[in-house]
This record gives C-alpha cells, structure tokens and sequence, in this order.
C-alpha cells in the first residue's frame, strides 16, 4: 500500500497514538480491519475517507471511548486496557457534533470554554478562578473571536461555535487534540476562518500533536503535513503527505476516478 507505514513494534516515550495489527468489531460488522498507524509528538495529521470508511472507529478508539477487538492501542504511552480512561481523556482535547449537541444553549461561550479544565459541560459543580476565566478568554482573543465570549453559545453561528469548541479543545493544554470533522456543516469564509486558525496551531511547535478527520481536502490546512487515507476500514495510504495525498490514491480511497490539485498549499479535488 502507498505511503504504508510500519507497525510501532517498539513503542518509544515520545510516540503519541499507536495502533498495532488494530481490528474493531461492532455487531457483526468488522469495521476495522488490521490496523497499523502511529503519531509522533510534534505530528499533524489528517484522516481522509468516504462515509462509513471507519474514521469515526478510528477517532473513539484515539479518545479511549471504544477498546479495539484485537490488536493493541496506546495513547499517549497508556494501552488501552491497562489505563483509567477517564484521567487519559484529561489529556485529550477534542472537538465534535456530538460534543456540541450536549451543551446548553444558554451557557455563555466563555462558560463553555472555561468549562473544559474539568471536562464538564456546566459550570455548577466545580469550582473556577479568574485566572482560568481569562485563560478561556484569552484562547477566544487568540482566535479572533473574543466578541462573542459574553454570548449564549446557542444564538452564535455555526462558525463561531466551531471556533468556541475548538478554543474549549485547548482549554486544557493537551497533550493530544483530536478534531472530528470539525468544519462540516460551514460555510466558504467559517470553513476558511477556521482553516487559518488549524493552520496558525499546526506552525506552533508548542501545540501538541494533532488528529483532524475530514471528508473534504479543500479543509487540509497547509501546515499539516501527514496523512492516512481510509476506506472500507483498511488503510489505503498512510504518511508524509506529498507521497500519500495523490490523485490515484484518493481514487482507489473513494471508488472513483478523481483529479487532486494543489496550489499555495492548499488542496481541491474535482472528478476526472
């Protein structure tokens, strides 16, 4: 397979996610089928698949909300199995529909930030100082997007809770960020305002290392710079992203024959 990447046979301190020989049942499907993929610490990556590919299997299983049926997973040095979930997701900053759809629409979007240092979804039931109020502040400025930390998070457009989820993200500092298709459901200048911030946290070397699933590679931000490819639950490509990120590759990863252009670090995709 292009740009295969060998298995983690030996598991060093600075690896971020490992999967080794991973398969995942779900009812009597096999939805993920030998699984071999690792994520070094200052890594930037992106999932690419068609619906059903397996990249939300792959997301639960890096966040520690599903354990593989065979096969082994380590995040951040902790194998599944072994480790109390609940304090490894501590260390994991995430964003998804999902997470969105539990919060409540008149919490105010510094609240909904803020809340993250303790993974709650209210403020009500710990205890919080100035100073983590001006950090979720802060993370809401960095972004550009500081005016809209006094508002209910439910009257905000889709942009700006996308960005108020992706400041939530970081609220902890993580030593992992995960983003589960964070862009869908934008418009062309939310998708592009959110791109520029992906692209600003890709370039910090402090930022940690980063998982970002996606349908579309118009979304990829410049600044990432590996990729794996999914379909079918098997790993069509996995890599640097100039060898895996072709037009043969993305072909063979939907079924169809598709064009890929790059231009200014960006990617469209059209079909051929």
């Amino acid at each position: 397979m292009l740009g295969r990447r060998l298995p983690c046979r030996v598991l060093p301190a600075d690896l971020a996610i490992c999967f080794r020989a991973v398969t995942l049942v779900r009812g009597a499907s096999e939805v993920l089928h030998g699984v071999d993929w690792s994520v070094a610490a200052d890594e930037r990556w992106v999932i690419v698949g068609p619906n059903g590919a397996g990249k939300t299997s792959m997301i639960s299983l890096c966040v520690g909300r599903l354990h593989p049926t065979t096969g082994t997973v380590d995040i951040l040095g902790q194998r599944l199995g072994r480790v109390d979930v609940r304090r490894l997701r501590e260390r994991i900053g995430m964003t998804s529909a999902a997470l969105a759809q539990q919060l409540r629409p008149t919490l105010p979007a510094v609240d909904v930030v803020m809340t993250a240092k303790y993974g709650a979804l209210e403020p009500w039931w710990h205890e919080y100082t100035d100073v983590d109020r001006q950090r979720a502040r802060a993370l809401l400025d960095d972004a550009g997007f500081g005016y809209v930390a006094d508002r209910e998070f439910g009257v905000l457009s889709e942009g700006e809770r996308k960005q108020v989820l992706l400041a939530r993200a970081l609220m902890r500092e993580p030593d992992l960020l995960v983003l589960d298709e964070p862009m869908a459901g934008l418009d062309l200048g939310g998708r592009e305002r959110l791109v520029r911030r992906l692209d600003a946290l890709g370039g910090d070397p402090t930022s940690p290392p980063t998982v970002f699933v996606t349908h579309h590679v118009e979304e990829i931000p410049s600044t990432f710079h590996r990729a794996l490819l999914l379909r079918d639950g098997r790993v069509v490509a996995a890599g640097p992203l100039e060898a895996v990120l072709t037009s043969e590759a993305l072909s063979e990863t939907f079924g169809m024959s598709l064009r890929l252009v790059r231009h200014g670090g960006r990617f469209s995709c059209t079909s051929a």
